[in-house]
């Protein structure tokens, strides 16, 4: 009996062992036949980190039209200690359109400098087209050490806009130093434009995936089932203020031209359209191989294609700066809306002239001052506004007039939300008294009466001359001007940009608006500026000439206004430079964008304007490599 039960129990065992071995036998051929994860993993030596870069911020205008979008673009990263000696040089090169000296040039790095490691990845070739990236992708086993980050780079859906929108470039050392925790060699960055002004939203927020690589360099799964990796967060989509077909039209009315547009709407401060000529199609300065022959061409450019004149251009206003000349007057108690001033062909001082003006009919009150732009009715004015604490005490007269000009922003820069916008310039009593008549024992309004009609040291940005027009149809009072609506994050989140939008209001009273606002529409009725009226749209706006200093070159043609003539839907600004009379160009572009704007369509008994305006050319000269890049050549 007893020997039974140890035979039963011998059997027990071995039956346990057996059945264990079969076990552990079908696992293994589990695990290392038909899993070859497993095997794979087991041969893993390194976790690695991947950067996963974010879809940079698209841009919008004000009616939803895409303005700028992304393109998928590929870099091939390389970790030198990875490559395999014995890989096929030829073939690699081949697939690449390489030859052998760059492809030993692109890999061999100076590793004395602490930018390069043999064990970190490193950008090899960038920008490959998503064509090539996909041949080389099918051979990329062949290659250990290599592997493929994917990027993105802007596209256009318009060729307009180019200023405004902006370009984005790879970043600079210093950008990586001062900005390592969002900067790595090879990113790129906003440097112009909207990109800039806007690039901390935009730019969005890298992620990183941790993947396992066998000891050649292959990837063979993520670490831990990716529980480690962090997804990227997109950038912030803006939705601008822009009016895009405005936009594209205004651009078709300045080819040919050197000058800028700037149109706001008056009750908001919202940027309409904003135009700088000569202009070029942004694609060409998108993320590309021909890149850099296209931006040599533009930046040597004589007439400057690249400089944005619509917040970096400082210009004399002219004309344009009459009607304030008769607001801050009439607030100063020195002039009366019916005040009659002769003028006899321009200013005289003690049987001299000093100034000279344009036939016109008698002027018998502000309103024909303002229609006929009478020079010699603005410096007697002006010479009144300055002498008003006596004849020697210019400088305080001055400095008074000078408050008046900071109620509307002049001299200083508005805050609009864009990059390198310019502050222009109002010359101050000091200014005169400790520099230009420093020798002088006295100096006399006399002798700065080019002040008053919009020349001398004054200088503006026609962007601050489109907001003078809205503070004026605005009886008073303007809105930081600025170009974006919202931002928007991927989750649906909507923000409103951090730039304030502020009401600012002038102290002058709203009563002396209306002579003022009446005669800048008489100036478009049955002034200077007839070409650009409109039936139906009220439009008040004042032409200039000012004076061009290269004396061999035209004077520049201004003109700025706004319609209807109640409550405002658009303001404008239009200089057009070496053009030369402000009524017979900047008028009837500025009326063409009104209409447009405001009735959607150029009325056919406009249509030959519109055409004439379009075919004008004022630029002298063009380099024949850069001609091809410029709107309209």
């Amino acid at each position: 009996m007893a020997s039974d039960k140890l035979e039963y129990r011998q059997i027990v065992i071995q039956s346990v062992f057996v059945l264990s071995a079969l076990a552990l036998g079908v696992k293994a051929l589990q695990l290392q036949v038909m899993d070859a994860s497993f095997r794979l993993r087991a041969d893993s030596s390194t976790v690695e980190q991947k950067v996963v870069y974010p879809a940079r911020g698209v841009m919008y205008d004000r009616n939803g039209k895409l303005l700028v979008y992304n393109e998928p673009l590929y870099d091939l990263m390389v970790t030198f200690d990875r490559i395999d000696p014995d890989m096929d040089v030829d073939k690699f090169c081949a697939l690449l359109n390489l030859d052998r000296a760059t492809f030993d040039a692109l890999l061999n790095k100076d590793w004395r400098n602490p930018q390069f490691s043999k064990s970190v990845p490193f950008l090899f070739l960038g920008k490959l087209s998503p064509e090539k990236m996909a041949v080389f992708q099918e051979n990329m086993y062949q290659f250990p050490g290599f592997f493929i980050q994917a990027r993105s780079i802007r596209g256009y859906p318009g060729t307009h806009g180019a200023h405004l929108l902006g370009y984005i470039r790879e970043v600079n050392r210093t950008e990586v130093r001062e900005n390592p925790d969002f900067y790595a060699p090879g990113d790129y960055i906003g440097d112009s434009g909207l990109e800039k002004a806007n690039e901390k939203y935009l730019r969005g927020v890298k992620g990183k995936e941790l993947v396992l690589k066998d000891n050649i360099g292959r990837e063979v799964g993520a670490y831990k089932d990716g529980a480690l990796d962090v997804p990227a967060v997109s950038g912030m989509d803006l939705l601008t203020t822009i009016d895009y077909d405005l936009q594209a039209y205004g651009e078709s009315l300045m080819q040919h031209k050197a000058g800028s547009i700037v149109a706001i709407e008056p009750e908001t401060g919202e940027i309409l359209a904003m135009i700088s000529a000569p202009s070029y199609d942004p694609k060409l300065l998108a993320i590309g191989p021909d890149r850099g022959q296209t931006y040599n061409a533009l930046i040597n450019d004589p007439n400057q294609p690249f400089f944005d004149r619509t917040v970096m251009a400082q210009y004399p206003p002219g004309s344009l700066f009459k009607p304030l000349v008769a607001l801050i007057a009439m607030q100063e108690g020195l002039l009366q809306p019916n005040r009659a001033i002769p003028c006899p062909g321009g200013y005289y001082f003690q049987g001299q002239l000093m100034t000279g003006c344009h036939a016109h009919e008698p002027i018998r009150s502000v309103e024909d001052a303002i229609k006929h732009s009478c020079n010699a009715y603005f410096v007697t004015v002006f010479r009144e506004i300055v002498d008003q604490f006596g004849v020697y005490k210019p400088d305080q007269g001055l400095d008074t007039f000078n408050r008046y000009l900071d109620e509307f922003g002049l001299g200083s820069l508005l805050g609009i939300d864009f990059p390198r916008e310019k502050q222009g310039n109002y010359p101050s009593g000091s200014y005169f008294t400790d520099k230009v008549y420093k020798n002088e024992q006295q100096w006399f309004s006399l002798w700065i009466r080019s002040l008053g009609i919009g020349q001398g040291e004054l200088l503006m940005t026609n962007l601050q001359m489109a907001n003078l027009a809205a503070a004026i149809g605005n009886k008073g009072f303007y809105y930081t001007p600025h170009l974006v609506r919202e931002l928007r994050a991927e989750t649906g989140a909507v923000q409103v940009p951090e730039n304030e939008v502020r009401r600012v209001q002038s102290s002058i009273d709203t009563a002396f608006f209306d002579p003022v606002i009446r005669g800048m529409e008489k100036v478009v009725t049955s002034g200077t500026a007839k070409l650009a009226y409109v039936p139906g749209l009220d439009i008040c706006g004042k032409t200039g000439t000012a004076e061009n200093n290269q004396r061999s070159k035209e004077d520049h043609s201004i003109f700025f206004g706004f319609a209807p003539r109640d409550r405002p839907k658009i303001a404008i600004a239009v200089y057009i430079e070496n053009a030369g009379f402000g009524g017979s160009w900047a008028a009837p572009v500025a009326s063409l964008m009104m209409e447009k704007y405001l009735k959607g369509t150029i009325s056919p008994e406009r249509k030959y304007l519109e055409q004439r305006m379009m075919e004008a050319s004022f630029l002298e000269e063009l380099l024949t490599d850069a001609s091809r890049f410029i709107h309209g050549n």
